[in-house]
């Protein structure tokens, strides 16, 4: 497992934060499962910047709210 540096996990936190702001009361615990998981594999690959962390999460939000729910398989990582 890749150790992410302490500016990436704040990068990681402030994307998230941001991310999750649209949900009543910052989201619930399996939105935001959904789009820290998805930010970190990304932030392992390298992908360390606000922007491009920032566009793993709007994706990540479009595969959230486009029925209402994360995809189960993806949740059991």
């Amino acid at each position: 497992m890749t150790r992410l540096d302490d500016r990436t996990i704040a990068n990681l936190d402030i994307v998230l934060e941001e991310t999750c702001s649209i949900f009543p009361h910052g989201g619930d615990h399996e939105r935001r499962r959904y789009i820290a998981q998805k930010l970190k594999l990304s932030a392992k690959k390298g992908n360390t910047t606000l922007g491009g962390l920032r566009a793993v999460a709007h994706t990540a939000l479009k595969e959230i709210t486009s029925d209402g729910r994360p995809p189960n398989s993806l949740l059991r990582n």
